[in-house]
């Protein structure tokens, strides 16, 4: 264990950026290692080739996870026509190539944007979709593919940075941000699809998630010399002030003891009174972040879902 940090274990989101060639499970282990606490994990796995970024959430901040991965991500990818391969991208066997020179910039770019909104996709077969208790990337290790089911997911934008059409394989690259669960690589088989000829992902890295970007990003060189230095606290991110999409409020009176005891809150408490159903983060006057409640409009309650006690670390979980 890295002994460099001392004073209390800092607690928070912290975001990597990863290398290529290491898994996301190998960027957690490191990261264990250097800031030297067992309560880690990660909001999003990024496949061994793929670059970007990998935020990781340390101490309690890893009850976040489920909400920081269900946010929109934000990819860099270059699509190349006129090859397919096993594993969609250009690491796997080739299994068909053709000429795709007839393609022009305005076809491209046409049947790119067409992919903007809510989408099908087949997960590829190297994906970690588990069907009957084994996950997909198994069975094709065993050369076994099976037939999967088609699952909603959303393109909420595609920009086209370039388009070279100067080449019988002819390229683009573009950035999309998209829900959880798109694969980047089926999008770029299916882009070839709709223009009939074969395509895969030549090259691919996360410039987003939930809501942190390359400039956010820490290399795992950096984390262990901040680590060394004992600067690395100050790096971590509150993880409720990523969770902007959930809307705040705050308690009085007898609503913050209410909240850490998981009594229900009533809306006469808060500030402002909740008008949604849905998650909100509630905060003390002192600006404490007392956890996650569920709002009950017809009642007129906050609900405990997730608590978080200030001051002394303890938390409790409702449902």
């Amino acid at each position: 264990m890295n002994k460099t940090l001392t004073g209390p274990t800092p607690e928070g989101v912290l975001a990597v950026w990863k290398p290529a060639g290491w898994t996301s499970h190998d960027v957690v282990a490191k990261a264990r290692r250097i800031i030297g606490v067992k309560r880690i994990g990660h909001t999003g796995t990024l496949d061994p080739a793929v670059t970007g970024v990998l935020p990781i959430c340390v101490g309690r901040a890893t009850r976040m996870v489920e909400y920081l991965q269900e946010m929109p991500k934000t990819y860099e990818a270059t699509l190349r026509f006129g090859i397919a391969t096993d594993t969609e991208d250009l690491t796997g066997r080739t299994i068909e190539e053709r000429d795709a020179s007839h393609l022009d910039e305005s076809a491209i770019r046409a049947a790119v944007l067409s992919f903007v909104g809510d989408i099908e996709q087949v997960p590829p077969m190297v994906s970690s979709v588990k069907v009957d208790g084994k996950r997909l990337y198994e069975l094709a290790r065993e050369g076994v593919t099976i037939e999967r089911k088609a699952r909603p997911v959303t393109i909420h934008d595609i920009r086209i940075a370039h388009i070279d059409v100067q080449s019988p394989q002819p390229e683009v690259r573009f950035a999309v941000r998209c829900s959880k669960g798109t694969y980047i690589r089926t999008l770029c088989v299916d882009i070839g699809r709709k223009l009939g000829v074969p395509a895969a992902m030549a090259e691919l890295r996360r410039i987003e998630s939930a809501g942190l970007g390359p400039d956010d990003s820490l290399t795992l060189e950096a984390l262990a010399e901040l680590a060394q230095q004992g600067a690395l606290a100050d790096k971590f991110l509150p993880a409720d002030t990523l969770l902007g999409f959930m809307p705040r409020t705050v308690g009085s009176g007898d609503a913050p003891l209410h909240a850490l005891q998981g009594k229900p809150i009533r809306f006469a408490d808060l500030q402002p009174r909740p008008d949604r159903v849905g998650l909100w983060r509630l905060y003390r006057e002192d600006g404490a972040f007392l956890g996650l409640f569920d709002a009950e409009l017809e009642r007129g309650v906050l609900r405990a879902v997730k608590v978080f006690h200030p001051e002394n670390g303890h938390e409790q979980e409702d449902r």
